[in-house]
């Protein structure tokens, strides 16, 4: 299960960086959809660790938060439900033109910032 913890960080903090190169380019529904996988990945390092089996296979946020131990305030459980948003809104034709609609430079720019901190205070409860 170590591999398996170990694996989920290192993905986690391989899509950051590249989260960080589509808001550059000015892909910001890309940017947030990457930004979604980097959360899923560290959550799913702390279910590894905590249950000593496989990630469940899916990708709500929330769902994966509450399946641990971790103690996440409101406003923390909201953000990941918005964040889990932008992985069906990338996704889906649909509901990705109204995504886009809104998703301009400082709305990618501002959410990117929150999934980095959540993502280094996420990763500092893998480490306990």
């Amino acid at each position: 299960m170590d591999k398996q913890i170990a694996y989920w960080i290192e993905e986690s903090e391989k899509d950051l960086p590249v989260a960080e190169i589509l808001l550059e380019k000015g892909h910001y529904t890309w940017c947030l959809f990457v930004g979604h996988l980097v959360l899923e990945k560290i959550l799913k390092a702390i279910y590894v660790k905590e249950h000593r089996k496989l990630a469940p296979r899916i990708h709500d946020l929330v769902k994966l938060a509450k399946s641990t131990k971790l103690e996440l305030t409101d406003d923390q459980l909201l953000f990941l439900s918005e964040v889990s948003d932008f992985s069906m809104e990338g996704r889906y034709p649909d509901e990705k033109s109204q995504f886009a609609a809104k998703c301009n430079e400082e709305f990618a720019d501002g959410y990117l910032k929150k999934i980095r901190e959540m993502h280094c205070w996420l990763k500092q409860q893998v480490e306990k």
